[in-house]
């Protein structure tokens, strides 16, 4: 393998896993973009969505039918995180709304224990999302699941870039995150514009965890917890509550963590999370409002 190959598999890695960072810290900077809420309960949005694509196949659903089901059974989760636990303390101190969502995700996954045991499960991943295209005689790999995992990545992320600047609603919710109390003066319902958010947010978060799932192979109840991690790094390196600054941030992390592994000394891959957290350290140092925020306020 010649170097412009070598280079070449790397960008193919780093497209492929950055777009998964994408779609969840899209997420979580549209619900902090509108709540100023930091949700942890968002990385178990992916759990659920798997577990019942996984439900679904074992009960014969064909597996395309089963994947929009699981992002519907994500949106539903989010959308109840948000009417029961979220609505009711909604205006109370930022403490209060973090340990609501840190109470939620471990409600969420010792939930998914007693029904589902705790144990790691194999995701039915169909033969065709396996399908392994090779070139240049092996030196550049791909599989059908990092080009969907790309292309649902991009198409839904311009989409929800179409979704939030051209649509009355995109509109409101981007009324609401600048000012939520005039958003309210003005006749918007802001309980329904939130919900539409959550729900949007969950949505994406259920895709992400079922691609995930699909390369990794397995699911099990905190699933989520890591990419939740690289996801919030990827949003404040990008702009906390700008979805343009998540999706720059999630496929700048990809290129980092590919960059670290691919190109940097053997001995760095096992600590590849540690010097992204490190890296973020000096980042936030140097610009703390992140790449599409520094100094202004977070808007969607």
């Amino acid at each position: 393998m010649n170097s412009l190959e070598f280079t070449i598999q790397q960008i193919i890695n780093a497209v492929s896993l950055g777009s998964l960072y994408a779609m969840v810290a899209v997420g979580l900077s549209m619900v902090f973009g509108i709540l100023k809420m930091t949700n942890f309960a968002h990385g178990d949005m992916m759990m659920t969505g798997s577990y019942a694509t996984v439900l679904l196949s074992a009960l014969g659903v064909p597996f395309p039918i089963a994947i929009v089901a699981g992002i519907a059974v994500s949106a539903l989760t989010g959308i109840l995180a948000e009417r029961i636990a979220y609505r009711p303390v909604r205006g109370a101190p930022d403490v209060t709304l973090l340990l609501t969502s840190l109470a939620l995700t471990y409600v969420l996954e010792n939930l998914a224990i007693l029904i589902f045991s705790g144990s790691p499960r194999s995701f039915p991943t169909p033969d065709w999302m396996n399908e392994v295209f090779a070139f240049s005689d092996g030196a550049i790999t791909f599989t059908s699941v990092d080009i969907i995992s790309s292309t649902s990545a991009i198409l839904s992320l311009l989409g929800l870039g179409w979704f939030v600047s051209h649509t009355t609603t995109g509109l409101g919710m981007r009324a609401a995150a600048e000012d939520m109390a005039a958003a309210a003066l003005v006749g918007l319902d802001i309980n329904r514009l939130i919900v539409i958010a959550f729900a949007i947010a969950s949505g994406f978060a259920g895709l992400a965890g079922m691609l995930w799932a699909a390369q990794s192979g397995i699911i099990e109840p905190d699933m989520g917890f890591s990419p939740l991690l690289k996801a919030f790094v990827a949003a404040i390196v990008g702009g906390f509550g700008s979805i343009a600054g998540a999706v720059l941030g999630g496929y700048l992390l990809g290129a980092l963590e590919i960059l670290i592994v691919g190109f940097g000394p053997t001995e760095l891959s096992p600590y590849r999370d540690a010097i992204v957290f490190a890296l973020l350290i000096v980042f936030l140092l140097f610009r703390p409002g992140g790449i599409m925020q520094a100094n202004r306020e977070v808007k969607l």
